[in-house]
């Protein structure tokens, strides 16, 4: 549980209207000492940054949209995935994937749901995950999977989504995303585009 205190104004030069200071957050830890303004100019965006930090469960991800091998709708048609999506992401998810590639610092966050799926070693994530199922059917082995939700962004919009991880994925630094819409089409996206992904 944190202690909090406000007092005096703002010290943002630019606001001319009154806002309080937070002096201190008293945890376990020794007290820290963060400025607040007010809530149109000061306190919001540092609200976010705060809840980001303690919480340690946000993530967000930028890739470019790049076309994988045109087999997920084999998988992601299987009535078996299918009656588990709609568990996790409210819906039947559209047949397919959206690929986005990605490199550096979210390469980086990327292999932390990795580690969290059980695919890699390391540092895993925060992000709570949903195991999906595998099965066989007539001798064929159908892998399992950890889906994530998200929101994915792009061109001032957003869908909500999740983040499917196969056991078997070969994809290293490829991000695959499924939706109950084609977010190629509702997002009119073509490759070479940029989206963020953010996890929560």
């Amino acid at each position: 549980m944190f202690a909090l205190s406000s007092v005096g104004g703002c010290h943002r030069s630019d606001c001319s209207s009154r806002c309080a200071y937070l002096s201190s957050i008293h945890d376990k830890s020794p007290a820290m000492t963060i400025l607040r303004g007010c809530s149109t100019c000061c306190f919001a965006p540092l609200q976010t940054v705060m809840s980001e930090r303690l919480l340690g469960r946000s993530m967000r991800i930028h890739g470019i949209v790049s076309s994988g091998l045109g087999r997920a709708h084999i998988f992601m048609s299987q009535e078996h995935y299918q009656s588990q999506f709609k568990t996790i992401i409210g819906g039947g998810a559209w047949p397919g994937t959206l690929n986005v590639k990605v490199e550096g610092e979210s390469l980086i966050q990327y292999k932390k749901l990795r580690v969290s799926a059980g695919l890699e070693e390391g540092e895993g994530s925060d992000i709570e995950l949903h195991p999906v199922k595998g099965f066989d059917r007539d001798g064929v082995s159908f892998g399992g999977a950890t889906a994530f939700l998200a929101t994915i962004e792009s061109k001032g919009a957003s869908h909500d989504c999740a983040v499917l991880i196969p056991d078997l994925t070969r994809h290293e630094d490829v991000v695959e995303v499924i939706a109950e819409v084609f977010l190629r089409e509702s997002c009119s996206l073509v490759d070479g585009e940029t989206v963020s992904i953010v996890l929560e």
